[in-house]
Protein backbone atom coordinates (compact mmCIF):
# COMPACT_ATOMS: atom_id res chain seq x y z
CA UNK A 1 0.00 0.00 0.00
CA UNK A 2 0.96 3.56 -0.42
CA UNK A 3 -0.02 6.48 2.01
CA UNK A 4 0.29 9.46 2.00
CA UNK A 5 -0.12 12.26 5.44
CA UNK A 6 -0.03 16.13 5.49
CA UNK A 7 1.44 16.85 8.53
CA UNK A 8 1.58 21.04 8.43
CA UNK A 9 2.32 21.24 12.35
CA UNK A 10 4.58 20.10 14.48
CA UNK A 11 1.81 18.34 16.38
CA UNK A 12 0.75 16.90 13.28
CA UNK A 13 4.20 14.82 12.92
CA UNK A 14 3.77 13.71 16.28
CA UNK A 15 0.26 12.59 15.52
CA UNK A 16 1.61 10.27 12.65
CA UNK A 17 5.12 9.64 13.23
CA UNK A 18 4.61 6.03 15.68
CA UNK A 19 2.12 4.95 12.67
CA UNK A 20 4.48 6.19 9.95
CA UNK A 21 7.28 3.92 11.57
CA UNK A 22 5.07 0.81 11.89
CA UNK A 23 3.32 1.08 8.46
CA UNK A 24 6.61 1.28 7.15
CA UNK A 25 8.35 -1.62 9.34
CA UNK A 26 5.62 -3.82 7.52
CA UNK A 27 6.55 -2.60 4.09
CA UNK A 28 4.37 -0.04 3.04
CA UNK A 29 5.38 3.06 1.08
CA UNK A 30 5.16 6.06 3.06
CA UNK A 31 5.57 9.66 2.17
CA UNK A 32 4.64 13.00 4.25
CA UNK A 33 3.32 16.28 2.71
CA UNK A 34 4.92 18.56 4.93
CA UNK A 35 6.03 22.50 5.09
CA UNK A 36 8.45 24.79 6.27
CA UNK A 37 7.01 25.87 9.70
CA UNK A 38 8.92 26.34 13.51
CA UNK A 39 9.96 23.15 14.17
CA UNK A 40 8.04 21.03 11.65
CA UNK A 41 10.92 19.86 9.44
CA UNK A 42 13.26 19.17 12.31
CA UNK A 43 10.89 16.34 13.75
CA UNK A 44 10.70 14.75 10.69
CA UNK A 45 14.42 14.56 10.19
CA UNK A 46 14.90 13.38 13.65
CA UNK A 47 12.57 10.96 13.43
CA UNK A 48 13.66 9.77 10.05
CA UNK A 49 9.98 10.44 8.38
CA UNK A 50 10.02 9.93 4.34
CA UNK A 51 8.92 13.32 3.39
CA UNK A 52 8.70 16.27 0.53
CA UNK A 53 8.23 19.72 1.65
CA UNK A 54 5.00 21.68 -0.47
CA UNK A 55 5.57 25.40 1.34
CA UNK A 56 6.04 27.32 3.96
CA UNK A 57 4.26 29.36 6.51
CA UNK A 58 6.25 31.86 9.24
CA UNK A 59 5.65 32.21 12.45
CA UNK A 60 3.57 35.45 12.72
CA UNK A 61 -0.22 36.56 13.05
CA UNK A 62 -2.60 34.94 10.60
CA UNK A 63 -3.86 37.49 8.12
CA UNK A 64 -6.91 36.20 5.76
CA UNK A 65 -4.56 37.76 2.41
CA UNK A 66 -1.49 35.71 3.43
CA UNK A 67 -3.10 32.78 3.97
CA UNK A 68 -4.88 32.82 0.52
CA UNK A 69 -1.62 33.66 -0.93
CA UNK A 70 -0.13 30.58 0.56
CA UNK A 71 -2.92 28.22 -0.46
CA UNK A 72 -2.46 29.33 -4.21
CA UNK A 73 0.97 28.12 -4.42
CA UNK A 74 0.59 25.38 -2.04
CA UNK A 75 -2.01 23.62 -3.86
CA UNK A 76 -0.13 23.43 -6.90
CA UNK A 77 2.62 21.61 -5.00
CA UNK A 78 0.49 19.82 -3.04
CA UNK A 79 -1.14 18.49 -6.57
CA UNK A 80 1.95 17.30 -7.98
CA UNK A 81 3.38 15.65 -5.08
CA UNK A 82 0.02 13.42 -4.53
CA UNK A 83 -0.52 12.30 -8.18
CA UNK A 84 3.36 11.83 -8.41
CA UNK A 85 2.94 9.33 -5.44
CA UNK A 86 -0.23 7.65 -6.27
CA UNK A 87 -1.96 6.92 -2.89
CA UNK A 88 -4.31 4.08 -1.76
CA UNK A 89 -4.79 6.40 1.39
CA UNK A 90 -4.71 9.76 2.46
CA UNK A 91 -4.48 11.43 6.22
CA UNK A 92 -4.18 14.98 6.89
CA UNK A 93 -7.43 17.51 8.09
CA UNK A 94 -8.55 21.12 6.30
CA UNK A 95 -8.24 22.21 2.77
CA UNK A 96 -4.47 20.87 2.28
CA UNK A 97 -6.07 16.81 2.44
CA UNK A 98 -9.06 17.76 0.74
CA UNK A 99 -7.52 18.68 -2.46
CA UNK A 100 -5.11 16.04 -2.50
CA UNK A 101 -8.10 13.58 -2.58
CA UNK A 102 -9.94 14.72 -5.04
CA UNK A 103 -7.33 15.29 -7.53
CA UNK A 104 -6.06 10.99 -6.62
CA UNK A 105 -9.62 9.87 -6.25
CA UNK A 106 -8.43 8.47 -3.48
CA UNK A 107 -10.47 7.82 0.15
CA UNK A 108 -9.52 10.57 2.59
CA UNK A 109 -9.13 10.02 6.53
CA UNK A 110 -9.11 13.32 8.35
CA UNK A 111 -7.88 13.06 12.18
CA UNK A 112 -9.82 16.40 13.61
CA UNK A 113 -10.15 17.67 17.21
CA UNK A 114 -12.25 20.42 18.71
CA UNK A 115 -10.48 23.95 17.41
CA UNK A 116 -12.88 26.81 17.33
CA UNK A 117 -13.91 27.64 13.99
CA UNK A 118 -15.35 25.96 10.93
CA UNK A 119 -12.94 26.65 8.10
CA UNK A 120 -11.36 23.17 8.28
CA UNK A 121 -14.17 21.06 8.71
CA UNK A 122 -16.36 22.95 6.34
CA UNK A 123 -13.52 22.74 3.88
CA UNK A 124 -12.53 19.06 4.15
CA UNK A 125 -15.63 17.65 5.31
CA UNK A 126 -17.08 16.62 2.08
CA UNK A 127 -13.94 15.40 0.69
CA UNK A 128 -13.42 12.97 3.87
CA UNK A 129 -14.48 9.28 3.69
CA UNK A 130 -13.53 9.05 7.40
CA UNK A 131 -13.33 11.45 10.11
CA UNK A 132 -11.62 10.96 13.72
CA UNK A 133 -11.54 12.72 16.74
CA UNK A 134 -11.67 12.68 20.70
CA UNK A 135 -15.49 11.59 21.91
CA UNK A 136 -15.50 15.16 23.77
CA UNK A 137 -15.51 16.61 20.17
CA UNK A 138 -18.78 18.66 20.00
CA UNK A 139 -19.70 18.73 16.77
CA UNK A 140 -21.34 16.05 14.57
CA UNK A 141 -19.80 15.83 11.20
CA UNK A 142 -22.07 13.20 9.50
CA UNK A 143 -22.40 10.02 8.58
CA UNK A 144 -18.55 9.60 7.90
CA UNK A 145 -17.66 10.87 11.61
CA UNK A 146 -16.30 8.36 14.26
CA UNK A 147 -15.09 8.98 17.43
CA UNK A 148 -12.55 7.25 20.21
CA UNK A 149 -12.01 7.88 23.79
CA UNK A 150 -9.00 9.67 24.10
CA UNK A 151 -7.32 12.39 22.61
CA UNK A 152 -4.82 13.26 19.59
CA UNK A 153 -1.87 13.23 21.50
CA UNK A 154 -2.70 9.85 22.41
CA UNK A 155 -1.10 8.60 19.37
CA UNK A 156 2.28 9.58 21.52
CA UNK A 157 1.33 10.20 24.66
CA UNK A 158 -0.30 6.90 25.64
CA UNK A 159 1.62 4.83 28.10
CA UNK A 160 1.56 2.08 26.14
CA UNK A 161 3.83 4.01 23.36
CA UNK A 162 5.69 7.14 25.64
CA UNK A 163 8.91 6.31 26.64
CA UNK A 164 10.63 8.88 28.50
CA UNK A 165 14.37 9.96 28.39
CA UNK A 166 15.92 9.35 31.10
CA UNK A 167 18.67 11.61 30.48
CA UNK A 168 16.80 15.05 29.81
CA UNK A 169 18.35 16.66 33.19
CA UNK A 170 21.65 16.25 31.97
CA UNK A 171 21.03 17.85 28.97
CA UNK A 172 18.54 20.16 30.35
CA UNK A 173 21.73 20.88 32.86
CA UNK A 174 19.17 20.61 36.07
CA UNK A 175 20.04 18.38 39.07
CA UNK A 176 18.02 15.05 39.53
CA UNK A 177 16.17 16.49 42.48
CA UNK A 178 16.01 19.93 40.92
CA UNK A 179 12.61 21.46 40.11
CA UNK A 180 11.69 23.78 37.06
CA UNK A 181 9.14 24.96 35.29
CA UNK A 182 8.37 24.80 31.97
CA UNK A 183 6.35 28.61 30.40
CA UNK A 184 5.06 28.26 26.46
CA UNK A 185 4.36 31.12 24.66
CA UNK A 186 2.03 31.03 21.61
CA UNK A 187 2.96 32.93 18.30
CA UNK A 188 -0.78 33.07 17.70
CA UNK A 189 -0.27 32.27 14.07
CA UNK A 190 -3.32 29.34 13.14
CA UNK A 191 -6.35 30.28 11.45
CA UNK A 192 -8.33 29.49 14.44
CA UNK A 193 -6.28 32.06 16.38
CA UNK A 194 -7.00 34.93 14.83
CA UNK A 195 -8.08 38.21 16.48
CA UNK A 196 -6.57 36.71 20.06
CA UNK A 197 -3.96 37.22 22.36
CA UNK A 198 -2.53 35.57 25.25
CA UNK A 199 -0.07 36.59 27.48
CA UNK A 200 0.53 40.71 26.80
CA UNK A 201 4.61 41.43 27.14
CA UNK A 202 4.26 42.78 30.64
CA UNK A 203 2.90 39.31 31.81
CA UNK A 204 5.45 37.38 30.12
CA UNK A 205 8.09 39.66 32.06
CA UNK A 206 5.93 39.62 35.27
CA UNK A 207 5.44 35.98 35.41
CA UNK A 208 8.92 34.64 34.92
CA UNK A 209 10.36 36.72 37.38
CA UNK A 210 7.93 35.48 39.76
CA UNK A 211 8.19 31.94 39.07
CA UNK A 212 12.00 32.13 39.13
CA UNK A 213 11.65 33.18 42.72
CA UNK A 214 10.93 29.63 43.40
CA UNK A 215 12.33 27.26 40.73
CA UNK A 216 14.35 27.10 37.66
CA UNK A 217 12.37 28.12 34.62
CA UNK A 218 12.45 27.20 31.29
CA UNK A 219 10.96 29.50 28.18
CA UNK A 220 9.46 28.01 25.02
CA UNK A 221 8.97 31.25 22.65
CA UNK A 222 7.15 29.65 19.77
CA UNK A 223 7.51 33.40 18.00
CA UNK A 224 10.97 33.25 18.75
CA UNK A 225 9.83 37.44 20.29
CA UNK A 226 11.67 37.32 23.79
CA UNK A 227 14.36 39.00 24.87
CA UNK A 228 15.85 37.00 28.15
CA UNK A 229 19.30 38.15 28.70
CA UNK A 230 17.82 40.55 31.21
CA UNK A 231 15.34 38.09 32.92
CA UNK A 232 16.00 34.92 35.09
CA UNK A 233 14.99 32.65 32.80
CA UNK A 234 16.39 30.09 30.07
CA UNK A 235 15.51 29.46 27.15
CA UNK A 236 14.38 25.87 26.46
CA UNK A 237 17.10 24.85 23.41
CA UNK A 238 17.33 20.97 23.41
CA UNK A 239 16.04 19.69 20.70
CA UNK A 240 11.81 19.98 20.00
CA UNK A 241 12.08 16.23 19.66
CA UNK A 242 13.07 15.73 23.76
CA UNK A 243 10.35 18.33 24.81
CA UNK A 244 8.04 15.65 26.03
CA UNK A 245 10.40 14.27 27.91
CA UNK A 246 11.26 17.79 29.33
CA UNK A 247 7.88 18.09 30.17
CA UNK A 248 7.47 14.87 31.82
CA UNK A 249 9.99 15.45 34.27
CA UNK A 250 9.01 19.20 34.81
CA UNK A 251 7.13 20.26 37.80
CA UNK A 252 4.47 22.83 36.18
CA UNK A 253 4.05 23.36 32.78
CA UNK A 254 1.81 27.01 31.79
CA UNK A 255 0.88 28.18 28.39
CA UNK A 256 -1.20 30.21 26.55
CA UNK A 257 -1.25 27.71 23.79
CA UNK A 258 -3.31 24.50 23.71
CA UNK A 259 -1.64 21.63 22.47
CA UNK A 260 1.43 21.34 25.01
CA UNK A 261 -1.60 21.36 27.90
CA UNK A 262 -2.89 18.69 26.56
CA UNK A 263 0.63 17.07 26.43
CA UNK A 264 1.65 17.80 29.79
CA UNK A 265 -1.38 16.81 30.95
CA UNK A 266 -1.42 13.58 29.60
CA UNK A 267 2.10 13.06 31.11
CA UNK A 268 1.13 13.48 34.48
CA UNK A 269 2.44 17.18 35.00
CA UNK A 270 0.35 20.09 36.46
CA UNK A 271 -0.83 21.61 33.11
CA UNK A 272 -1.99 25.23 33.62
CA UNK A 273 -3.65 27.52 30.51
CA UNK A 274 -4.22 30.91 30.50
CA UNK A 275 -6.69 31.81 27.93
CA UNK A 276 -6.33 35.38 27.82
CA UNK A 277 -8.92 36.99 24.98
CA UNK A 278 -10.02 33.07 24.13
CA UNK A 279 -13.52 32.80 24.99
CA UNK A 280 -13.92 29.58 22.81
CA UNK A 281 -14.67 26.34 24.85
CA UNK A 282 -12.74 23.17 23.94
CA UNK A 283 -13.74 19.65 24.60
CA UNK A 284 -10.77 18.47 25.72
CA UNK A 285 -9.87 21.00 27.84
CA UNK A 286 -12.60 20.25 29.91
CA UNK A 287 -12.34 16.69 30.13
CA UNK A 288 -8.60 17.05 31.36
CA UNK A 289 -10.00 19.41 34.24
CA UNK A 290 -12.60 17.64 35.01
CA UNK A 291 -10.22 14.76 35.18
CA UNK A 292 -8.10 16.95 37.72
CA UNK A 293 -5.08 17.21 35.09
CA UNK A 294 -5.36 20.04 33.87
CA UNK A 295 -6.63 23.98 34.54
CA UNK A 296 -7.80 26.91 32.84
CA UNK A 297 -8.03 30.64 33.80
CA UNK A 298 -9.83 33.52 32.57
CA UNK A 299 -7.02 36.23 34.13
CA UNK A 300 -3.67 36.76 34.19
CA UNK A 301 -3.18 37.01 38.39
CA UNK A 302 -5.31 33.72 39.02
CA UNK A 303 -2.85 31.86 36.71
CA UNK A 304 0.22 33.33 38.36
CA UNK A 305 -1.30 32.42 41.89
CA UNK A 306 -1.84 29.19 41.29
CA UNK A 307 1.32 28.50 39.59
CA UNK A 308 2.83 29.95 43.01
CA UNK A 309 0.51 27.70 45.02
CA UNK A 310 1.49 24.36 43.31
CA UNK A 311 4.76 24.71 43.35
CA UNK A 312 4.60 25.34 47.53
CA UNK A 313 2.66 21.91 46.99
CA UNK A 314 5.29 19.33 47.94
CA UNK A 315 2.24 16.61 47.04
CA UNK A 316 1.35 17.93 43.96
CA UNK A 317 3.31 15.71 41.95
CA UNK A 318 2.63 12.48 43.20
CA UNK A 319 -0.90 13.64 42.76
CA UNK A 320 -1.20 14.26 39.22
CA UNK A 321 1.11 10.91 38.87
CA UNK A 322 -1.61 9.10 40.61
CA UNK A 323 -4.49 10.83 38.56
CA UNK A 324 -2.38 10.28 35.16
CA UNK A 325 -1.79 6.36 36.16
CA UNK A 326 -5.68 6.22 37.03
CA UNK A 327 -7.02 7.76 33.75
CA UNK A 328 -4.86 8.30 30.45
CA UNK A 329 -3.99 4.29 30.79
CA UNK A 330 -7.73 3.39 30.32
CA UNK A 331 -7.73 5.68 26.99
CA UNK A 332 -6.90 4.47 23.22
CA UNK A 333 -3.94 3.67 21.93
CA UNK A 334 -4.33 6.29 18.80
CA UNK A 335 -1.53 4.98 17.24
CA UNK A 336 -3.14 1.05 17.01
CA UNK A 337 -6.16 3.06 15.80
CA UNK A 338 -4.12 4.92 12.50
CA UNK A 339 -2.23 1.99 11.94
CA UNK A 340 -5.46 -0.37 11.30
CA UNK A 341 -7.67 2.41 9.53
CA UNK A 342 -4.51 2.56 6.91
CA UNK A 343 -4.71 -0.84 6.49
CA UNK A 344 -8.38 -0.69 5.44
CA UNK A 345 -8.15 2.45 3.26
CA UNK A 346 -10.05 5.03 5.61
CA UNK A 347 -13.31 2.13 5.06
CA UNK A 348 -14.54 1.78 8.37
CA UNK A 349 -16.57 -1.62 8.06
CA UNK A 350 -12.55 -3.25 7.10
CA UNK A 351 -11.17 -2.57 10.18
CA UNK A 352 -10.08 -5.34 13.06
CA UNK A 353 -12.72 -6.00 15.26
CA UNK A 354 -10.81 -4.70 18.41
CA UNK A 355 -10.75 -1.26 16.56
CA UNK A 356 -14.03 -1.35 15.56
CA UNK A 357 -14.73 -1.42 19.31
CA UNK A 358 -13.13 1.51 20.45
CA UNK A 359 -15.06 3.47 17.47
CA UNK A 360 -18.60 4.86 17.65
CA UNK A 361 -20.49 6.85 14.83
CA UNK A 362 -20.81 10.51 16.09
CA UNK A 363 -24.30 10.89 15.30
CA UNK A 364 -25.17 7.77 17.51
CA UNK A 365 -23.99 9.89 20.77
CA UNK A 366 -25.00 13.09 20.01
Amino acid sequence: MRILVLANTPAHVHLYRHAVDRLERAGHDVLVLTRQYACTTDLLDYFDMPYRVYGNHETERYSKLGFARELGGQFLTIATESIRFGPDVIFGRGPYAAAAGTLTRTPVVLVLDDEPGDFNHTVSRPFADCILSPAVTRRDLGDAHYTFDGFKECAYLHPDVFEPNADVREFLGVAPDEPYVLVRFNALDALHDADLEGFRPEQRRDLIERLSEEVTVFVSDEGDEMDLRDLPARAYDLHPALIHDAMAEASLLVADTGTMVNEAALLGTPAFRYRGTDRHEYGEFQELERAGLAEQFDTYDAVCERSLEILADDEADERWQRRRREYVGDLVNLTDLLVDVARSRGTVDRLDRSSKRVLQPRSQTM
